[in-house]
């Protein structure tokens, strides 16, 4: 799904001052039932992690943590079935996997000896039968369950949704016999920053594509929609990298992105919101 900036800016001031809850998506996909679920999924998630971003800083002060953990054992001591962590992110506009990592660093900070470390942390977070308080094991994961943009579940659906697609993409390269070298085998080769494909032909020479008259070289895919702020973080860190060491290449937006972002086709980065079938390539006859 390509938008337009104007597009997407409407989907974006639809957002401002909405709870990143799941009632709250169902409502924007009534609000502009022509765009898919995905493609709201991802805008919705990327607009609230900006928003977090905005004000992470000011939910971790000593006096906001203090204030968050005395609120939190309040709670937990008049009813602690309650969801009091759940009720508290919402109340103070923060994630609720953030704000269950806050209450549980301050609670190991209280109760063990030494200060827990991240990777402790992350597992607690991960598998709350690990924290030693049942209470607070059950609230963490509540957390956990309804926050729909962070936390140890979300990273996992991101990561398997990310594969999920990295594979649709080898499948349709497979399909229309196209040579290439995946990301790994990339590595393998001593490459430290690569797209997820290389095309390349039988004797290991790159093959390029010829796409709407562009010569990819390579594809990347992004189970993502691709607004301003992540593309032009994926140029500067990815996409100009790739360009500079493999030549011209195509990345795949799969829930689509701003129209007026590809405006480098002609210096060599070509979007597209699926994968192309006009395609020919140019050392073999058309695909």
């Amino acid at each position: 799904m390509i938008l337009t900036k104007a597009q997407y800016d409407e989907i974006a001031q639809c957002l401002v001052s909405v709870p990143p809850t799941r009632q709250s998506l169902r409502k924007l996909k009534q609000r502009f039932p022509s765009q898919s679920q995905a493609t709201l999924l991802s805008i919705f998630s990327q607009e609230y992690q900006k928003h977090i971003k905005r004000t992470h800083a000011k939910h971790h002060t000593l006096e906001a943590i203090e204030s968050y953990y005395q609120r939190y054992l309040n709670g937990v001591l008049k009813n602690g079935a309650a969801p009091v962590l759940l009720e508290l992110a919402n109340e103070v506009d923060y994630a609720p996997s953030l704000m269950a990592r806050i209450i549980l660093e301050r609670f190991l900070q209280e109760h063990e000896e030494t200060p827990p470390s991240k990777s402790v942390i992350n597992s607690m977070l991960r598998d709350p039968s690990q924290i030693p308080d049942g209470v607070l094991a059950n609230q963490v994961y509540q957390c956990t369950v309804n926050d729909c943009c962070y936390g140890p579940l979300v990273d996992c659906i991101k990561h398997a949704i990310g594969h999920e697609h990295e594979v649709l993409l080898r499948d349709l390269l497979l399909e229309k016999n196209l040579s290439f070298l995946d990301e790994d085998q990339l590595r393998a080769k001593g490459y430290d920053k690569t797209p997820d494909f290389i095309l390349q032909v039988p004797v290991v020479m790159l093959c390029p594509l010829a796409v709407e008259g562009h010569i990819i070289h390579w594809i990347e895919s992004k189970a993502s929609f691709g607004d301003e702020c992540s593309h032009h973080a994926y140029l500067h860190d990815q996409f100009w990298s790739y360009w500079n060491r493999f030549g011209p290449g195509l990345v795949i937006y799969w829930y689509g992105f701003i129209q007026e972002l590809d405006c480098n086709r002609e210096r060599g980065i070509l979007l597209k919101a699926c994968f192309p079938t006009d395609i020919v390539t140019l050392c073999h006859s058309t695909a």
